[in-house]
């Protein structure tokens, strides 16, 4: 069994944790060859003391980009791990990709706005786009498991939510939660964006336009439940009516793992199930009146070309302005819905439309909040 060498952009972030924690309990299938961080120089420099023979970069000021590129393409790196928030992590995904890297992906923006784009081009160049988010780690278990690689056999991609700290909070009392509020997640301890992209249900959103690419099925088979234990990540329902299922404790070193050792399995240190103490599992239909994130992700992504883009950057804009106590929570998804109408969508876009409707709705975005 051979040891996958892996560089991790974005090695000082929560993920990137999980990944070098990962690689200490499984040292004989995975060496750290590269990491880089945006700006938390010591971090990464302390993270190095552990993995000494690891190139570094930092992706803050001139040349930050093209340094992350030269990270994800280095010849020795069989793999690339995307852990970088927002559209960083775009340009050197791409580049692992011509590279002949495989990608395992925990950043949402890269599918999000470029789906398209980075499947087509995993495909040109024969290598393997594999999932760290837990959800669709999850299907990507499930189809592995039952050997299905054609679409047409799955009638239903089921993605699992939390709820957030505010699944059973009245509509009415919405406008008033405060960020402290909005930080506490109920199970999962995770940055500020994507935690409070999780209380909106952004989060889910997200992923459901990232279902749509990495397991090339349209939007109306893309669905959500909410599962407040966060225990099943997510299930595939094949067209007989069987309903496949992936469990596992609340532990991003569970994905981690299974997408550098794919298509092994191997033992780890992690916490197993312990099914009598777990006693039950909840499910119920998510808010959507309420929490409007998920019609939003599906217009998105069933109009696709630069919708997803403009999606994802409002909220990224209108997230931020939340965070600095600058708009109310509801505003979120105003801002978004606003920064859409407000959109031509472009069909078939290339990487420089896509970045310009990001740039563009991220300013839009802001004169809105403004």
């Amino acid at each position: 069994m051979k040891r996958k060498r892996v560089v991790i952009l974005g090695a000082t972030g929560s993920i990137g944790a999980s990944a070098r924690k990962v690689a200490r309990d499984i040292p004989d299938r995975m060496e750290i060859v590269g990491m880089s961080a945006h700006a938390n120089e010591a971090a990464l420099r302390e993270a190095a003391l552990e993995f000494p023979d690891a190139r570094l970069a930092i992706s803050t000021g001139e040349g930050g980009e093209e340094r992350l590129i030269e990270l994800a393409t280095l010849p020795e790196a069989d793999m690339v791990l995307i852990a970088i928030i927002g559209t960083g992590g775009l340009r050197p995904a791409l580049a692992a990709i011509e590279a002949g890297k495989d990608i395992a992906v925990a950043s949402k923006e890269i599918l999000v706005m470029a789906g398209e784009a980075v499947m087509t081009a995993a495909r040109r160049k024969g290598v393997q786009v594999l999932p760290v988010d837990s959800e669709h780690n999850a299907i990507f278990q499930c189809l592995a498991a039952d050997g299905v690689c054609r679409s047409e056999q799955v009638r239903r991609l089921i993605l699992t939510a939390s709820g957030g700290p505010f699944r059973t909070l009245p509509a009415e009392d919405l406008a008033h939660v405060t960020v402290e509020q909005a930080l506490k997640h109920p199970t999962w301890a995770m940055g500020r964006k994507i935690t409070i992209d999780s209380a909106t249900l952004f989060n889910k959103g997200l992923e459901m336009i990232e279902a749509r690419w990495l397991f090339d099925v349209e939007m109306a088979r893309v669905e959500v439940i909410v599962h407040p234990q966060s225990i099943v990540h997510s299930m595939v329902e094949y067209i007989d009516g069987s309903v496949l299922a992936q469990l596992s404790t609340t532990d991003m070193c569970f994905p981690i793992q299974y997408a550098v050792t794919w298509p092994d399995r191997v033992p780890n240190t992690l916490q197993p199930l312990d099914f009598a103490k777990l006693a039950k599992l909840d499910f119920e239909e998510p808010r959507i009146a309420d929490f409007p994130a998920l019609e939003l992700a599906r217009w998105a992504g069933e109009e696709g070309g630069t919708l997803p883009a403009v999606l994802n950057a409002a909220n990224e804009i209108a997230v931020a302005a939340f965070l600095d106590h600058r708009c109310s929570f509801p505003a979120i998804w105003r801002t978004v819905a606003e920064t859409m109408e407000n959109h031509t969508p472009v069909a078939a876009p290339d990487l420089g439309a896509i970045l310009e409707a990001d740039s563009w709705a991220r300013h839009r975005a802001a004169q809105l909040l403004s």
